[in-house]
């Protein structure tokens, strides 16, 4: 073996760690991690481990918003602070089980017969989790259901999606998922919703449940309306964190899957997660490996490539779980430091035909996290492509050509391999890079729990809403008018208005009279 062959073995085996209790195994080799890092930052990991502690304890984590903190008390009710929230826990989950055991056997049924359809209305937590869970887990030939979207408030998107289901809306139940029930974008999917049930001759209501806070305004509605059922969301729970409860519980029950063996995958990773010790931690190693890698302030991307269809959503799913979490203007201390992590991906090895090519000899502003799953099929026939080949062999043979290639070039990466993808290691999937968060939000003194950026946008877009109605209202039965003309008048912004005004014309909803330029063309009413 040639040196640089055994000192790459050397440092493989020193920065390789094995977790067989979860089916995981993590490998840093490839980090260029100097051999005392662990030691460098075992006083902030420390840190991190007690605030850690001190969470899943009941510690008021979320401090912007005086909240605790409880995702990990999901999967093991047991380290509830209080015995109102354990009962709380294992009722839901209860509820859950029952719930989709009654759909299942037909006992609640749609006007149509047995439900064979979820349509399930969310956005963001409340349908990246689902959305990934499902994709990973989900079979078309043994699916008790099949789970379709509503995930954004386009209404050609939500067009589409019912285009899918036309004719079969009395076999369909809907999910609203909402923690405030205020949630402009789920909002609009429930009333889509309800008026295309409607125009097919159906009560929404009989074919409707509902997942929020106890008495918000959705559990209000759900209550006068008499849904089906009506399930929980606590504010100890955030939307990127929420796969656990019943926001992921229930879709995932609902499909077929077991959410025993998913809540006990979580529940083993966070076992393992609350060790001390960094090197049999490897939420603390995945940590520490994005703190190095981006110089603890977010300086590189973090690319996560997943060797399997299976996990294909999992770059988007943690593009929140991450990116929410992290990016925030200021630290703890109300001092900007405009920290993040950015996350995109999509899978290998399909991604060596697209941007792979960049990432080897492009800019090298990112670090690489593989994802391996050593069974390669549930089928008990392999087909050999060559001799003693599988298609499977070729995917490995792609990931590992492809590590060596990008380190040979000084591009840094990660790899986590998983026995297979079933139920448990996908939970202790979610557990470890939810962990992971925890961990890093610590060492770099920022709040992971709330989302400041979020409701400014919210706030935007309301603004940019009630603009709207005043020009509509300004514009009803007067002459043309430019957008600047309209601005002018209301004391409005100009290029608002003109984005309002254009969009308006577009659908229908005002005449627009073109000009020679498109900022003097005129709008009035239909």
């Amino acid at each position: 073996m040639e040196k640089s062959q055994h000192d790459s073995w050397e440092r493989f085996q020193r920065y390789y760690t094995d977790f067989p209790e979860i089916g995981l195994s993590i490998d840093l080799s490839r980090m260029n991690l100097p051999d005392d890092y662990f030691t460098k930052m075992a006083g902030a990991m420390q840190k991190a481990f007690a605030a850690m502690d001190d969470l899943e304890k009941g510690a008021i984590a979320n401090p912007d918003e005086n909240r605790m903190v409880g995702h990990y008390w999901l999967r093991n009710s047991k380290l509830a602070p209080t015995t109102e929230i354990r009962a709380e826990i294992e009722n839901t989950i209860a509820a859950v089980k029952k719930f989709a055991a009654d759909v299942h056997s037909g006992k609640i049924r749609g006007s149509g017969g047995t439900f064979s359809q979820l349509l399930l209305i969310g956005i963001g937590g409340s349908a990246l989790g689902p959305q990934f869970v499902s994709h990973a887990l989900g079979h078309p030939k043994t699916d008790k259901i099949r789970l379709f979207f509503f995930d954004n408030t386009d209404p050609d998107g939500m067009d589409r999606v019912l285009d899918q289901l036309d004719g079969s809306l009395g076999r369909t139940l809907c999910l609203v998922i909402s923690k405030s029930g205020g949630t402009k974008e789920t909002r609009n999917g429930m009333l889509e919703a309800k008026v295309a049930y409607e125009k097919a001759g159906l009560r929404f209501s009989d074919h409707t449940v509902a997942i929020t806070g106890v008495e918000s305004a959705l559990d209000k509605l759900a209550q006068s309306e008499k849904w089906l059922a009506r399930f929980p969301m606590w504010d100890w729970v955030g939307g990127r964190t929420s796969e656990t409860s019943a926001v992921g519980l229930l879709p995932a029950a609902l499909q077929g899957i077991d959410i025993d063996q998913f809540l006990a995958g979580a529940a083993a990773c966070d076992e393992i997660t609350r060790r001390h010790d960094i090197k049999a931690n490897p939420a603390a190693q995945l940590a520490l490996a994005w703190h190095y890698a981006t110089d603890g302030r977010g300086r590189k991307d973090m690319v996560v490539l997943p060797y399997k269809d299976r996990l294909e959503l999992f770059s988007r799913y943690l593009q929140q779980l991450v990116m929410e979490s992290l990016g925030k203007e200021r630290d703890l201390g109300g001092n900007i430091v405009n920290q993040g992590l950015t996350v995109y991906g999509n899978k290998g090895s399909t991604d060596q035909h697209a941007y792979v090519q960049q990432l080897r000899e492009g800019i090298p502003n990112f670090f690489v996290v593989f994802i391996q799953a050593l069974q390669d099929r549930t089928r008990s026939a392999e087909l050999e492509v060559e001799p003693q080949i599988t298609s499977g062999d070729y995917l490995l043979g792609f990931l590992v050509g492809t590590q060596a290639a990008l380190f040979e070039n000084g591009r840094q990466s990660l790899t986590l391999t998983l026995t297979g993808v079933s139920a448990q290691s996908v939970g202790s999937l979610i557990a470890l890079f939810e962990r992971a968060v925890g961990l890093y939000a610590v060492t770099v003194n920022v709040n992971a729990y709330h989302q400041p950026g979020v409701e400014a946008g919210k706030k935007a877009a309301e603004s940019v809403i009630a603009l709207q109605q005043r020009v509509l209202s300004h514009i009803k039965g007067r002459k043309s008018e430019s957008a600047r003309e309209i601005a002018a008048t209301l004391n409005g912004d100009p290029e608002t208005v003109f984005k309002i005004c254009q969009h308006l014309a577009a659908n229908g909803r005002l005449v627009r009279e073109e000009a020679s330029n498109p900022f003097d063309a005129r709008y009035r009413s239909m």
